[in-house]
């Protein structure tokens, strides 16, 4: 028996792999597979090229559980271990110093795989001993038992094993015995190994059997070696790529397009990219993309790998190529990985305008579900935007759909403003602002739908892409204002009279505070009064609490505009109908406050080049006299108005039509609507 000390610059190095080496314990046993697979891997190839002869015979791998033992073991029948062999990748330890490597990846969650040798030493992790009984596949090779309990002191003898192979024997410590249970080795096994090329045996299969679940000879193999990205696409056909979907995703609906990945030059990458389908917005969740190395898997957090864009898709990618092992700043700066995403974002690209150029017919149909993948990417990622623009849609509210080429061209001639600006009219809701999109119609317009998740973001997004162009949400004004252009109506009502029926509006007009009364000289045809808001405003508040951080715009309360319109019948009616009813007292009133601005024009006036210091008292006091003297007349005139305005029922029909029109109308308010309604019919 040969006794020795693993060659290491540390004796604190058990300590360390116990620690640090990963933050998720369970991966010991996908370190252990993996070693298993590449010992299999290695016969096949020996003996590919003639360089072993024997017989092949079952490679599959083999985990056991011993309860009584305490013992997991992985089995293979792969190329084995000579002693000289176990002495180079066993008691070496490729390790320059233990604090040197604690310092650099404490804080990295899988930092090590394959760069230092130390995935069989993972097992250290778990286990109060670990041995290795192995015999290489060479003739006449002397079977060997490998034998330590975590300390740099290990044991190496001969023994009897009749089968080439390696058997992993790990003793697990009190700490670990959630590994002995056959649900968790299942439940990892499944999630690192389901697709590895060689067959992995844990137990036997059950069956139902006179009352009770029973084993049968068979092997339970939990991996499919041949999933679906290994295969050639022209292999493969369409419910091919949806099983395997539903394989990956049992409780998910069928996606929405794939893309299947096959790089060999000049890196290899090969995966299946899925658009899934998604129903609302809380069943956006990013690392849902698995990422595996030779079919072993990593990780489902493959930011830095993947386009930002595309971790919102479902799938699958495979590759040798990229460094598993090491920071997520690493990654980000790695130019192999670079060359990668920037790969995957041209084929997602170019998958979308191959299925857009082969049947736009059943492009257009899954628009509204592709909608926020397309809108993420050009708003992310400025070459995909490059790319995108041949395939991305505009869907208006007819439920037709454009190309942007397309829809620049519907409406150029008529919703160009007097400034040469195109304007963009939109809605976000086609029942609530149904109302506006029927006017902007009646006006020859065309409205866009803009009701997905992004598009507040992303119509800013457009209008910097978009030259001279505007985009006006169809309820931010009235018509004419949306698209100004050159020929101004003229209104039919004085400025006198405005003044009145402002006050008018004003005092039955609900939460007066929020709104702001103004008159737009529109068509006679037109309606009577509408309520708007500010696009500028509407926009930031909503950007604002789309990003979740309300900020400046956010906290500001809600305000709309009470929209008058000059022309309308129905407000020239009120007008004559307020001067014939408060006329003689309001002109009472008018004729008492006229001397008294004028009094204070004249002592104004007589003290305008003078500094506040040099003013007499006896001039402040008389000007603030003259002043509540006005205000006084003043409120005596908005008394007149208000108490008009409140034994009109019409006044309060017509502003309440306009908030049912915007859906502003609730509750009571709209129960005592309807009473009035019924009592003016």
């Amino acid at each position: 028996m040969q006794k020795g000390q693993i060659n290491v610059t540390s004796e604190n190095i058990f300590p360390i792999i116990k620690k640090f080496l990963y933050s998720d314990h369970e991966i010991f046993l996908r370190e252990l597979i993996s070693n298993a697979i590449d010992a299999i891997q290695k016969l096949k190839t020996l003996a590919s090229v003639g360089d072993y002869k024997g017989e092949m015979g079952d490679l599959t791998i083999r985990v056991s559980l011993d309860k009584k033992q305490k013992t997991l073991t992985v089995s293979d029948r792969g190329v084995g271990m000579t002693a000289d062999e176990i002495d180079r990748f066993i008691n070496q330890i490729a390790l320059s110093s233990a604090e040197e490597f604690l310092e650099k990846y404490k804080k990295d969650a899988n930092a090590i795989i394959g760069h230092f040798g130390l995935g069989f030493y993972s097992s250290f992790m778990i286990s109060e001993k670990v041995e290795i009984i192995t015999r290489s596949y060479l003739e006449d090779a002397k079977a060997v038992k490998w034998s330590c309990k975590g300390t740099p002191e290990f044991t190496l003898e001969e023994v009897d094993k009749k089968d080439r192979g390696t058997d992993i024997i790990l003793h697990i410590d009190d700490g670990s015995k959630e590994f002995l249970e056959e649900s968790r080795i299942e439940n990892i096994l499944k999630k690192y190994c389901r697709y590895l090329p060689v067959e992995i045996a844990f137990g036997k299969e059950k069956e139902w059997k006179d009352d009770k679940m029973v084993e049968t000879d068979k092997d339970h193999i939990i991996n499919n070696t041949t999933p679906a990205w290994t295969r050639k696409p022209a292999d493969l056909k369409e419910e091919d790529y949806i099983s395997f979907y539903h394989d990956l995703y049992p409780v998910q609906d069928d996606p929405l397009f794939y893309i299947h990945l096959n790089v060999d030059y000049p890196f290899t990458l090969t995966g299946i990219l899925y658009f899934p389908k998604i129903k609302n917005q809380f069943e956006i969740q990013k690392n849902k993309i698995q990422l595996y190395a030779n079919q072993v898997f990593v990780t489902d957090s493959v930011e830095g790998i993947v386009p930002e864009f595309l971790t919102l898709l479902h799938g699958v990618l495979d590759s040798p190529d990229i460094p598993l092992n090491v920071s997520r700043s690493f990654l980000q700066n790695d130019s192999n990985v670079r060359k990668i995403s920037s790969h995957i974002t041209k084929k997602v690209a170019d998958r979308l305008q191959e299925i857009f150029k082969e049947n736009r017919k059943g492009f257009e149909e899954k628009w509204d579900d592709l909608k926020l993948f397309i809108e993420y990417g050009m708003l992310t990622d400025e070459k995909f935007y490059e790319r995108a623009e041949k395939f991305a849609l505009l869907k208006n509210t007819e439920n037709r759909y454009f190309t942007y080429e397309e829809y620049e061209k519907l409406i150029r001639e008529n919703q160009t403003d007097k400034h040469k600006n195109l304007i963009y009219l939109y809605a976000t809701d086609k029942d609530n602002q149904y109302a506006f999109i029927d006017t902007a119609h009646a006006k020859g317009y065309d409205v866009l739908l803009m009701d997905g998740q992004l598009d507040v973001h992303f119509i800013s997004h457009l209008e910097s892409k978009f030259k001279n162009s505007r985009f006006v949400r169809v309820d931010a004004d009235v018509i004419e204002k949306l698209v100004e252009k050159e020929e101004q109506g003229e209104s039919k009502l004085t400025p006198e009279q405005k003044d009145n029926l402002k006050e008018v509006f004003l005092g039955v007009l609900p939460d007066k505070e929020k709104f702001m009364v103004v008159f737009e000289n529109m068509e006679e045809t037109g309606n009577p009064v509408l309520i708007t808001q500010s696009e500028f405003m509407r926009r930031m508040k909503d950007m604002a609490e789309l990003g979740g951080d309300a900020g400046m715009y956010g906290s500001l309360p809600e305000t709309y505009n009470l929209v008058i319109n000059a022309n309308h019948p129905l407000i020239l009616k009120v007008a004559t109908d307020l001067e014939k009813k408060t006329g003689e007292r309001l002109k009472k009133i008018g004729d008492k406050i006229s001397p008294i601005r004028k009094s204070k024009e004249e002592i104004e006036n007589a003290l305008k080049d003078k500094k506040e210091e040099e003013i007499p008292q006896k001039d402040k006091d008389r000007i603030e006299e003259l002043e509540s003297k006005i205000r006084e007349l003043e409120d005596k005139k908005k008394e007149i108005l208000t108490g008009y305005a409140r034994k009109n029922k019409k006044l309060s029909q017509l502003i309440d039509l306009a908030l049912l029109a915007n859906n502003m109308l609730r509750g009571e308010k709209l129960n005592t609507f309807v009473k009035r309604s019924i009592d003016l019919l």
